[in-house]
């Protein structure tokens, strides 16, 4: 499953991103790494982008690079 299926409200665990290393690097600096806890809060009108709870941290993302994180 990724990360732009997920339902609001709903939780997961980040498994592995398949992002190039640009976006990878950047992602992991907003605390989106292997076994990071995740939370879905909030979806746009459109359905992108939507709102995580990160470590602590409510950050949006973008459903093209949500779709290439990989969660269980």
């Amino acid at each position: 499953m990724t990360m732009n299926q997920m339902k609001i409200g709903s939780t997961a665990v980040v498994k592995r991103l398949d992002v190039c290393s640009g976006m990878r690097r950047r992602l992991q600096d907003l605390g989106l790494i292997e076994n990071t806890c995740i939370e879905c809060l909030l979806k746009s009108p459109f359905g992108d982008p939507c709102a995580y709870l990160i470590r602590g941290a409510v950050i949006a993302i973008r459903s093209d690079e949500s779709s290439k994180i990989l969660i269980y």
